[in-house]
């Protein structure tokens, strides 16, 4: 997470020269430069200043610079890495990369209703909103993540209707990082409020035109207003992989000092690789003490990799979405992600979700934005181990 860390890798940087701004037309918008409230960006108080300027952390964060898969000696010594004992490979970093997936730490956030709206064909009216939460919920993800309320009259409209619903599931909304839209997420009744923010240098200049003191300080006032209102409050940078890593771990242990349940990491350009994800993830979890929520496109095919190596690293919550729709080709499709963690967790994860409800919320979705399910969507067994 400083200096080979403030890019995510060549081919991102490639990536996010097309796809950053449209993404942040949905998210973002220019609405992060005129939050409300009397916390400005001159605001700053002795908290924000310091913990921006001098986390330890941050300025020890080095990159692996040559990072190892984890593999057994012998595969090892076929990719070339030489034997543990010959000096010629780094038995560390192999044994760093070993990382494992506790379940029981573990929380989907799914995002089909905010993130799934901006696949090219979802238009989700009320009722299928509601549909759709209700079948989210049966299936048992742990969150539903909705629209901003202050995107429109309809999206706060609907927002209001699902925490109505009665769901186990709780309720999440999308929001910038501003006073304005917290004000009228908490109106909706939500159980949690998940605030972004643009952190790479591209967003920074081309999105809202503000820097990490103003961030600070914007984050700072809506975290403190949320959390008196006895509600969860996420903060993410957007962009974060591509932003410079030791100030994010600046900036994210600030907002961990405030009492933010979680902080998120957002592969917004879906250019990250596994090791540079475990490398990041882990960093972060060293130094912060609330939970790490993932969210990664697909753009280089790795988002589901990429998710369960999250977890290897420490990550707490995964961001998912029915059949992986979304922007451009899409999240961490949730049938994906159960998928990958069947093979080693098999028991816990049929006991904790239904299964055998998945098939019938996949259905529903892609009837409702017009495609096919894929012909090659992995197989999930519905019933429980012996």
């Amino acid at each position: 997470m400083g200096n080979g860390a403030s890019s995510s890798n060549s081919g991102c940087n490639s990536i996010g020269g097309s796809f950053v701004t449209h993404h942040t037309s949905h998210t973002m918008a220019n609405g992060a430069s005129s939050g409300g409230g009397s916390g400005g960006g001159n605001s700053n108080n002795g908290i924000v200043e310091a913990s921006l300027m001098s986390p330890a952390a941050a300025d020890d964060y080095i990159p692996n610079e040559t990072p190892l898969p984890c593999l057994p000696i012998s595969n090892a010594l076929h990719a070339g890495m030489g034997h543990p004992n010959d000096g010629n490979t780094n038995t560390s970093s192999i044994a760093a990369m070993c990382g494992s997936v506790n379940p029981a730490h573990f929380s989907i956030i799914d995002s089909t209703l905010r993130e799934g709206e901006q696949f090219a064909s979802a238009y989700f009216n009320t009722a299928q909103k509601l549909e759709i939460a209700q079948a989210l919920d049966d299936f048992g993800v742990e969150y539903i993540e909705l629209t901003s309320p202050a995107a429109s009259p309809q999206s706060r409209a609907d927002c209001a209707a699902i925490c109505k619903m009665g769901l186990k599931a709780k309720i999440l909304c999308h929001i910038r990082c501003n006073m304005d839209d917290a004000r009228i997420a908490v109106q909706t009744g939500v159980d949690g409020i998940n605030m972004c923010i643009g952190t790479s240098s591209q967003l920074m200049k081309h999105s809202h035109g503000k820097d990490m003191a103003y961030i600070a300080a914007k984050a700072k006032e809506v975290i403190e207003y949320v959390k008196s209102k006895d509600i969860e409050i996420r903060f993410s940078g957007e962009d974060s992989f591509r932003s410079d890593f030791s100030e994010i771990i600046k900036l994210y242990s600030l907002v961990d000092s405030l009492g933010a349940d979680r902080v998120g990491i957002a592969d917004t350009v879906g250019g990250a690789t596994p090791l540079e994800v475990f490398d990041k993830i882990d960093a972060l979890r060293k130094v912060i003490s609330c939970d790490i929520e993932t969210h990664f496109h697909n753009d280089t095919g790795c988002a589901i990799a990429n998710a369960y190596t999250a977890l290897e690293a420490g990550a707490t919550h995964i961001d998912t979405t029915v059949l992986g729709i979304g922007e451009r080709n899409g999240i961490t499709p949730l049938r994906g992600l159960m998928a990958c963690l069947m093979p080693k967790h098999r028991e816990f994860i049929s006991n904790r979700y239904k299964l055998e409800k998945l098939s019938h919320l996949e259905q529903l979705v892609a009837r409702t934005v017009s495609i096919e399910i894929p012909f090659n969507a992995l197989v999930l067994p519905s019933q429980k181990c012996d």
